[in-house]
């Protein structure tokens, strides 16, 4: 579209309209859309863990329960009621019990509070834990995840960046010598992948530190807290052994297996076949023809294992007493610590909507097989 503007000696002049690029346009809408529906699959998710969490407004019973049984343990050592009579102590008890459940706003309807729990949920207004709190003594949710989250990186980021690594370049090294006693070593290893790591944990204590005593267990490091920072240091990885050692039997083999089974399809493909026969090195085949059209996926199950360095292992942060994030949602959910529980949910919920919305655009940068926003690709 074009226009005409008066210049100041009256002669009009055309003045060419900005146009925004199609292909932009489209890419637009598609970020727009895609945001959209991430964002719609977590507002699902946060409500379903608060309707699961509550149990469907069943848990306001209990409240209700443990309300009336503190406010009575309350008059009956309150000495200023003695002496009263029953009606007198019985209207201040309901008057107390009224009060406490005003606070709680379980005098409104479950599915109004309901709402009210996933708005607060998805702008972080995380709120007050119910019965756990930090080690300072807050009870803030944004602290007590705060103060927990250190110990589940640690943990989990030493973990898992050590075992994508190391399977995808024992994988690549495998795709190369197929065949080999290392190769069908892993193969046979592979199905001890079925047995979950806690309970590897399980056996790595009894054997290191119940019958060898060789290894400690139990929380991040000795007791006392060692003084000074190499002895911290020290007793901090002697406590990591036993549980990155039971994540890496549980992983290791049939991670490689996987990636191994990968790189020999891709080996396998015409054009490697001809880029061998035009006599190029096996390190530029292994670079062009093999890793780059399996830089999408690798990309993806990298980004997967950032967000899951967040997420922790319930049973197996239990298992080795490891005060992470996994223990604190194992505690929460024995004491129906709603807020808790509902943090802890959001936090993952959101680390995984921003990878899966990055990825999208990754993959289009990475294979110029994928368009975003749609449309053909040609050739």
């Amino acid at each position: 579209m074009t226009t005409e503007v008066l210049t100041p000696k009256g002669v009009a002049q055309p003045r060419v309209s900005i146009r925004i690029p199609e292909s932009l346009t489209r890419v637009l809408k598609y970020l727009l859309f895609r945001g959209i529906a991430l964002f719609v699959t977590v507002v699902i998710g946060v409500y379903l863990t608060v309707l699961i969490a509550n149990m469907g407004g069943y848990l306001d019973t209990i409240r209700m329960a443990v309300i009336q049984e503190e406010v009575g343990a309350g008059i009956m050592n309150d000495p200023t009621l003695r002496g009263l009579p029953a009606s007198e102590v019985r209207r201040v008890m309901d008057e107390r019990i009224i009060i406490a459940v005003k606070q709680l706003n379980l005098d409104q309807p479950f599915a109004l509070r309901s709402v009210n729990y996933l708005t607060d949920a998805l702008t972080l207004n995380l709120g007050r834990a119910e019965f756990i709190s930090s080690d300072s003594g807050s009870r803030r949710v944004q602290a007590i995840l705060v103060e927990r989250m250190p110990a589940t990186l640690l943990l989990f980021a030493t973990s898992n960046l050590f075992l994508f690594f190391a399977a995808v370049f024992i994988a690549l090294f495998l795709s190369r010598h197929y065949g080999s006693w290392l190769d069908r070593i892993v193969i046979a290893m592979a199905p001890t992948s079925a047995v979950p790591a806690w309970l590897y944990g399980i056996f790595l204590i009894l054997l290191f530190a119940s019958i060898a005593h060789v290894l400690p267990f139990g929380g991040l490091v000795d007791a006392p807290v060692p003084e000074t920072l190499p002895e911290y240091a020290a007793s901090l990885l002697r406590h990591m052994i036993l549980p990155l050692s039971a994540l890496a039997l549980h992983s290791i083999f049939i991670s490689i297996y996987h990636w191994r089974t990968f790189f020999l399809i891709y080996s396998s493909e015409d054009y490697v076949d001809m880029a061998k026969a035009k006599g190029l090195s096996s390190r530029t085949i292994e670079r062009q023809y093999i890793l780059r059209p399996t830089l999408p996926p690798i990309v993806t199950s990298f980004a997967f294992t950032l967000v899951y360095l967040w997420q922790g292992a319930i049973i197996l942060e239990t298992v080795f007493a490891w005060p992470g994030l996994g223990r604190l949602l194992y505690q929460a959910i024995n004491l129906f610590d709603v807020p808790v529980i509902v943090g802890n949910t959001v936090l993952i919920a959101y680390l995984l909507v921003a990878s899966v919305f990055l990825l999208d655009i990754i993959y289009a940068l990475l294979d110029p097989r994928v368009k975003v926003g749609g449309g053909e690709q040609r050739a």
